[in-house]
């Protein structure tokens, strides 16, 4: 049997659960399309929405990718958007930005650019 003193430590914990901040388990997704294709979704409560949008935005057949705390970028090549292009899922946009430009390269690139960049959850 709970006492009174075990009956009100009980509420204030799960009334504290209650008031975590909602973004601390956001989802966020990229779909990375042909031709320079894509969507994104970022801070979406569950990682099943953030695909559904970010699904919904690329046009075509869309390879996705999804990222919890992260960021994730996309690059083409600029002179052949049709081409080359590579994407990469990240702690820091930074990385993320430098390893979809090195994947551009490393599928035969020339010219590779940033198409588009997210992050979720303030990753």
């Amino acid at each position: 049997m709970l006492t009174f003193i075990s009956r009100s430590r009980l509420v204030w914990a799960m009334l504290g659960l209650a008031l975590l901040p909602q973004h601390a388990s956001a989802a966020g997704a990229l779909a990375v399309g042909k031709c320079g294709a894509y969507g994104q979704a970022y801070d979406f409560p569950h990682e099943q929405g953030a695909v559904a949008a970010a699904r919904k935005q690329c046009k075509g057949d869309c390879t996705l990718v999804t990222m919890r705390r992260a960021c994730a970028a996309i690059s083409l090549d600029l002179n052949n958007p049709c081409g080359a292009y590579g994407y990469a899922v990240a702690p820091r946009i930074s990385s993320a930005q430098n390893n979809a430009m090195r994947k551009c390269y490393e599928n035969g690139g020339k010219d590779c650019i940033i198409r588009a960049w997210t992050c979720d959850a303030k990753g």
